[in-house]
């Protein structure tokens, strides 16, 4: 049995990574990518300022060229963006830069299972905008075994490239998940179910966020605005939906 079917009966439901979004996206479904640190929240941030996020793999030149295809801005690896080249995957960053039209995000996570959702219906969820993003799939009707809501938590990278499921992630998914069904958003799976319950039971996000690795990672890496942002709880009140390519803000 595919994992697919593995929880085909409900109309919620909940993965990790680019695999997981291959294996459960369906067409007549919608794939939620969570990525908090940092791809996400990233995506609410431009979004949010009126600029179309284009989602792109994790390599230089694969980036740079579509961003010249295009004629848009091209984001670069947060530690070696300069004034010259403002964009990156740093929510602080973005929020600094001046004003884009168009912009290349690329990413090794978020990027990456938004291309494995096939015809999917693909949104970028974070924890700025996780109301936003369940009130949109249940606007829209999505939520029940016919439409499902995919909610897929990106993880981070061991340094052997095999998946590290992220606390951070977990709680993004478990945000959009909770609110989903508070809305009446269908059943939940029970992978969906804990994802929820982790975010319920967890009394002081922001302080989870700041202390889990990848936001120890980020904080002494120099990064703890991004940290910040990304812990801005239902601060944005758009959705982000993938249209045409690219991400652009759509209200709840």
């Amino acid at each position: 049995m595919s994992s697919r079917a593995l929880q085909a009966r409900f109309g919620v439901r909940f993965e990790w990574g680019a695999i997981g979004a291959e294996q459960l996206a369906v067409a007549s479904g919608a794939l939620v990518v969570v990525d908090v640190l940092s791809f996400a929240t990233s995506v609410s941030v431009a979004v949010e300022a009126g600029t179309r996020v284009y989602p792109s793999p994790w390599t230089h030149e694969a980036a740079a060229a579509y961003a010249e295809e295009i004629d848009a801005a091209l984001a670069v690896g947060r530690r070696v963006a300069h004034p010259d080249s403002p964009y990156s995957l740093s929510p602080a960053a973005l929020r600094d830069a001046p004003f884009t039209p168009r912009l290349v995000l690329p990413s090794p996570n978020g990027s990456v299972i938004a291309a494995a959702a096939g015809d999917a219906v693909v949104l970028a969820a974070s924890l700025r905008n996780f109301t936003a993003t369940a009130s949109w799939l249940r606007t829209n009707g999505f939520g029940t075994p016919q439409r499902p809501a995919i909610v897929i938590a990106a993880g981070e990278r061991w340094p052997d490239d095999s998946l590290r499921a992220a606390v951070e992630d977990m709680l993004g998914a478990g945000a959009v998940i909770s609110v989903l069904h508070r809305l009446g958003g269908g059943s939940l799976s029970p992978e969906a179910e804990a994802a929820g319950a982790c975010f319920e039971g967890t009394t002081d996000i922001a302080a989870a966020i700041s202390r889990c690795a990848s936001g120890v990672e980020l904080t002494e890496a120099g990064f703890s605005e991004d940290v910040a942002i990304a812990t801005e709880l239902d601060k944005a009140d758009m959705a982000a939906v993938l249209e045409d390519s690219a991400f652009v803000a759509r209200p709840a």
